[in-house]
């Protein structure tokens, strides 16, 4: 697929000439793939406009209408695979296996979503005299900002997008600068299966001044972000000041407890897939593993020989199995976080040096031992970097699972009942696997506790972010 034109989309019409341009860069060649249109304030407010103007109508759409529109487009995703997986690998660079599970798992997004927006009941409630018709209703809150970032391209914008059209809200919505075309032919797909002038719009530019201006208007009305902590808290605040509704998917650093029970051959499988696919560079990716120090050397052993056998390369070539990182910043994050933890006495027990060459290349690195005051015990390093500790005590294994403020997922593994339970309930964490590490479905809520967010996507509970309950009693005699 010939890289496409790239434009923003604001009221049902594509925008590309008279804008100051971004380079969009690929990851693996370091060639610049396409320019990206940067939004203006003007572009912004007349997307805000637009979704607003859409909001009356697509909320009287019945359901059943809206549901046929998001299932349509996820059968356009599917039929469309190959062409836009090969985006993702071009945008991103991870290998085209995991491009092309990630359109799968977007159309699933919309698939789900087109079936639950005609299940949004409300309820009967039993009056307390004759005559009272007592109900909860639910309704759309109304025209949604949403933010989504690049380290998963489709499945991110897909999932905030369709749950919130489902629910009958309209939407704004800036993906990443990194990644756009992919964001852009999710969009084309939404046109081409019947969605309305106005409901989506798309704009790309400066995050931080598009961010104001939208979390600013009082005519957007839900806030939903992907993104680092930092950036999420600041964006809540100012959502705050106008009361908007907020659903925040922020940073982890998701802790790995593999007891002295567990199934080893099956751990180090699970455990080393999830670690280095994307690069590592998804917010659930396994990264502080402790291990029970019964198996504490074999587990190591096993999983550098996995991370040793990886081949890494440009995501489009025939059998590799990691690509490069996404940008510079997370080339040198990696190469930062190694020599401080090697600085802090840990051990590198493969990897740690960026590979040779064009392209933002940086090896599976696994690192022993490490301290706990060492950065990239306590920062996330969203890269192929699994740090790897032994533990003696369940006790002491709960406490390191829990000794950071973040919560989006974590992972337990183990063959005794006992010992999974007590580990499910002390984790605090929005999500724990047990014996896996598939995180998230579209089936399923998706979120974190404490620093890692606010409420959740996916499944009843995302749809539901974007729907509020309105109370109503009438008099029937």
């Amino acid at each position: 697929m010939t890289y496409p034109t790239l434009a923003l989309l604001i009221n049902g019409q594509w925008h590309i000439e008279g804008r100051q341009t971004l380079d969009v860069l690929e990851p693996a060649t370091e060639e610049v793939l396409g320019r990206l249109p940067m939004a203006t304030p003007g572009d912004v407010e007349q997307a805000i406009q637009a979704a607003h103007a859409a909001f009356p109508l697509w909320r009287r759409v019945p359901a059943l209408e809206r549901a046929g529109i998001l299932r349509q487009a996820g059968a356009i995703l599917r039929a469309r695979n190959g062409e836009l997986a090969r985006l993702i690998s071009r945008e991103l660079g991870k290998p085209l296996a995991e491009s092309e599970k990630e359109i799968v798992t977007a159309a699933e997004m919309f698939e789900w979503a087109a079936e639950e927006a005609r299940r949004t009941y409300g309820r009967i409630i039993p009056a307390r005299a004759p005559g009272v018709r007592q109900m909860a209703t639910l309704e759309p809150v109304g025209p949604v900002a949403a933010f989504s970032g690049w380290n998963a391209p489709a499945i991110t914008p897909s999932r905030k997008i369709a749950g919130a059209l489902a629910a009958g809200c309209t939407v704004v919505i800036k993906p990443a600068e990194e990644t756009p075309a992919i964001a852009l032919e999710i969009a084309r797909a939404l046109q081409q299966a019947g969605l309305p002038v106005g409901v989506l719009n798309m704009v790309f530019g400066d995050p931080g001044a598009i961010s104001a201006q939208l979390l600013d208007s009082p005519l957007i009305r839900v806030l939903t972000f992907t993104g680092s902590t930092s950036i999420g808290r600041a964006l809540a605040e100012r959502a705050a000041r106008s009361l908007k509704r907020v659903t925040l998917e922020l940073g982890g650093h998701a802790p790995v407890l593999v007891f002295a029970d567990a199934d080893i051959d099956a751990a180090v499988a699970a455990i080393s897939a999830a670690k280095f696919r994307n690069s590592g560079q998804i917010c659930t990716s396994p990264t502080r593993m402790y291990v029970h120090e019964s198996l504490y050397r074999e587990f190591t052993e096993s999983l550098v020989q996995r991370a040793r056998a990886l081949r890494v390369g440009n995501g489009l070539d025939s059998g590799v199995q990691m690509g490069p990182m996404a940008n510079p910043r997370r080339l040198a994050a990696m190469q930062s976080l190694t020599e401080d933890a090697r600085a802090h006495g840990a051990g590198i027990a493969t990897g740690g040096e960026r590979l040779s060459g064009k392209g933002w290349f940086w090896p599976p690195t696994v690192i022993t031992g490490f301290d706990h005051d060492c950065a990239a015990a306590n920062t996330e390093p969203f890269g192929p970097m699994a740090l790897l500790r032994p533990f003696s005590t369940f006790d002491e294994a709960i406490a390191q699972a829990n000794r950071l403020p973040f919560g989006l997922a974590s992972y337990v593994f183990s063959q005794r009942a006992k010992t999974i339970n007590d580990a499910t309930d002390a984790i605090e964490s929005g999500v724990v696997c047990v014996n896996h590490c598939q995180a998230s479905l579209p089936e399923t809520p998706f979120g974190g506790i404490n620093d890692s967010g606010l409420g959740r996507e996916g499944g009843l509970e995302g749809l539901r972010e974007f729907m509020q309950v309105k109370y109503i009693s009438q008099q029937t005699q």
